[in-house]
């Protein structure tokens, strides 16, 4: 499977939501919705696990990434992600990944090959 990296920096192809949505694994939705609504206070259901990740058009998305910030402007500015930005380390983009800091390295690393 190729690497997808989301506009924030997460790793979309190593996310549990969208691997579990690419087997089509039922039982994986499951276990995602358990951790998830345990880890954010939430009802998260085995139904709302289906993402094909969020820099896909017109796909499968969980409801979070339909209403990011980050997401909704990394669009409008057409870029690959947040690492590509002029603004980067924007205040939406550092909110974020102080709690992500797996995303921030990533972004990182993307900005010394550019």
């Amino acid at each position: 499977m190729e690497k997808m990296i989301a506009y924030c920096g997460i790793k979309c192809s190593e996310c549990p939501a969208f691997l579990a949505t690419q087997k089509d694994d039922d039982n994986e939705r499951k276990k995602v919705a358990e951790m998830w609504s345990k880890q954010f206070n939430a009802e998260i259901k085995p139904e709302d696990i289906n993402c094909d990740g969020c820099l896909t058009e017109g796909g499968r998305l969980v409801d979070y990434c339909r209403v990011c910030e980050i997401r909704k402007c990394a669009r409008e500015k057409r870029v690959e992600n947040c690492a590509h930005c002029d603004d980067y380390g924007c205040e939406k983009l550092n909110k974020f990944i102080t709690n992500v800091p797996d995303a921030k390295a990533t972004l990182e690393e993307i900005r010394k090959s550019l």
